[in-house]
């Protein structure tokens, strides 16, 4: 295991947690916990009617999985990830294992295997796995950058990111395998590997596009399902009825359209409380944001995620170790990705891949490691604010 620079040892706990405090970025911490916040009314009163015997069925279930995030978020200030990289292995194989058992023992929710039941709680454990490839390929990274070709690191990197890609694709979810590809590029890219990499994939990710779209389905292969072909082309074509997801997107703009400048408020958002939006509290969120609250609420939102991103960019500029750098990187890019594509699928602009809007949309793991993520960028913005000697 590489030795790197900024290792701490031997602080105690109180020392670990005034420090964590000393240097928190205080926007970042205030614009997550207000779009969590605005996360948790919207799925109340997008759901009121959802489930006739139980109307706060979601609402409360959102409530107590932002309680538990937030404890998470601020457990994770006291985070090491110095000491964290001699785990690093067993991490990647814990999360191997994870998403491998869900095929064989998770349960199926619309034709998708994602979840693993325990008891009354309902895990996705390749969510939670977006911050943890973040930081294994972070670490591979800065242990063989500068003993290895960058040729043969890149391919490493694309290996170690494939296996649980790969994985979790078969479950399947498109959306999620994107994701972590998404942190892997980031990581490469500001780790400084050289830029015909990424012209080389983004080559290979538009052959096998054309490959999976068209050219195996001519042959008679079919890799994707059904849907998942819909939802990947509905963008081009969202007018024909033949398709669920054209009827979704279709309605997901009549929403947004319909909210105009100033939203028709919480009730008369006809499109959410009378269930013609579908998806409306997971994937189609931002949706009912626009139709209640109208362009001026979908734009606030707009910029609180901006806040978000800007944030997690100055805390990586500023990270006291190039692990923590890289680190932020691939938390960064994960949050702007999902952000990017869940708004671009509601407007159109974007196929409709299932990826949840960060911090809004409901769900479990889904908010546990958004509020996980940005801890972590909290820990490492207030290492990064220290003076050198005391981060040191």
């Amino acid at each position: 295991m590489a030795t790197f620079p900024g290792q701490v040892g031997g602080t105690s706990a109180r020392d670990r947690a005034t420090s964590a405090l000393a240097g928190l970025d205080w926007w970042l911490l205030g614009a997550a916990l207000v779009v969590s916040g605005f996360g948790v009314y919207v799925v109340r009163v997008a759901t009121d009617g959802d489930i006739a015997s139980d109307p706060g069925y979601f609402f409360t279930r959102q409530v107590a999985y932002a309680l538990i995030g937030l404890v998470a978020m601020f457990f994770v200030l006291r985070l090491d990830l110095e000491w964290l990289t001699r785990y690093v292995w067993t991490l990647y194989a814990s999360l191997i294992a994870a998403v491998g058992i869900v095929l064989v023992l998770g349960s199926s929710v619309r034709g998708s295997t994602r979840w693993i039941e325990l008891g009354p709680l309902r895990v996705q454990p390749s969510e939670l796995g977006k911050v943890v490839i973040a930081f294994v390929i972070a670490v591979v990274v800065v242990e063989r950058i500068k003993s290895m070709e960058p040729g043969k690191l890149s391919l490493l990197v694309a290996g170690v990111t494939a296996v649980p890609a790969g994985i979790v694709f078969l479950q399947p979810d498109l959306g999620t395998a994107l994701v972590y590809a998404a942190i892997a590029l980031a990581v490469l890219w500001v780790a400084g590997q050289p830029f015909t990499h990424f012209v080389l994939a983004g080559l290979v990710v538009a052959t096998l596009a054309v490959s999976v779209l068209y050219l195996l389905p001519a042959v008679g292969v079919n890799v994707l399902q059904p849907y998942q072909v819909d939802r990947l082309t509905a963008f081009v074509d969202s007018g024909v009825d033949r398709s669920e997801t054209g009827y979704q997107l279709e309605q997901s703009k009549v929403a947004i359209g319909s909210g105009g400048a100033f939203g028709k408020g919480p009730d008369g958002a006809t499109q959410t409380i009378y269930d013609f939006l579908p998806e409306h509290h997971t994937d189609f969120i931002f949706a009912v944001v626009a139709e209640m609250f109208g362009f001026m609420g979908a734009g606030l939102l707009i910029a609180l995620y901006f806040v978000i991103i800007w944030r997690a960019l100055v805390i990586m500029r500023r990270a006291a170790t190039e692990l923590e750098r890289l680190v932020a990187a691939g938390i960064t890019a994960m949050l702007a990705f999902q952000v990017f594509v869940n708004i671009g699928m509601n407007v159109g602009i974007m196929p409709i891949t299932g990826i949840p809007l960060p911090l809004m949309s409901y769900g479990g793991s889904h908010t546990l490691t958004n509020l996980v993520a940005v801890g972590v960028l909290l820990r490492i913005g207030s290492r990064g604010a220290m003076p050198a000697s005391r981060a040191a």
